[in-house]
């Protein structure tokens, strides 16, 4: 029975996250979902860019042109950003201030944590990490079923549209070529980039779906 003015159910909802997420299965580091496609997803180590020299500089902007130059399969660059609580590093800080005896280093102590502390009143500390993914669409398994699955999600969500196996061998096929090429092109940038594994890949979308609340800042600036 549902309420006439808002159309709502009296009944709740008691669908799980986990229903609606479009991922049915993370096997052997691939990223299956539930329309027969999947992913590939790898961390990459970062560059400090303004600390190398005029010339490094050309030479990455030069390989990362060659890197964009060689695509030709889609890809996602996705950085995900998140704030870092720095409270343990202060404390760490202050027990190492204690054991230093020498005065000209105990001065150069206290200007740094000064320095963070600055630092932290102008503008919040952020760990930044890199992801790059290789999408294996599900029209690669075959059009029929595949499309069944894209267009009528209320079917094709209960059950891949091929079996398991066909459609992780079908993945690997078409994935593990495209991330041993861009393994090799990234590497003339000093960048190196590793496929994440099922544990990593499941850690990864638990922290993306279930971000941790704000930490409490604790009192480092008195």
């Amino acid at each position: 029975m549902a309420i006439p003015f808002l159309s709502t159910p009296d009944k709740a909802i008691t669908d799980t996250a986990q229903d609606l997420l479009p991922i049915a299965e993370i096997t052997d580091g691939i990223v299956i979902y539930k329309n027969g496609g999947a992913a590939l997803i790898m961390e990459s180590t970062s560059l400090n860019f303004g600390l190398l020299s005029e010339r490094e500089q050309i030479a990455v902007i030069a390989s990362y042109a060659g890197l964009l130059n060689s695509f030709n399969f889609p890809v996602q660059i996705v950085i995900r950003s998140q704030k870092k609580d720095i409270s343990n590093y202060m404390v760490y800080l202050e027990e190492a201030q204690k054991k230093i005896k020498n005065p000209k280093l105990l001065s150069l102590m206290d200007s740094y944590k000064k320095f963070i502390q600055e630092a932290i009143k102008k503008k919040n500390v952020l760990s930044k990490k890199f992801y790059i993914v290789i999408l294996f669409t599900p029209f690669e398994l075959g059009i029929s079923k595949s499309l069944i699955a894209t267009f009528r999600p209320g079917q094709g969500t209960r059950a891949l549209p091929y079996p398991k196996s066909y459609v992780v061998r079908k993945a690997k096929i078409s994935l593990f070529p495209k991330r041993d090429h861009l393994i090799r092109q990234v590497g003339r940038l000093s960048i190196k980039l590793k496929q994440l594994n099922n544990e990593e890949l499941i850690n990864l979308f638990y922290n993306v779906y279930n971000p941790e609340p704000p930490v409490k800042e604790r009192d480092i600036f008195a």
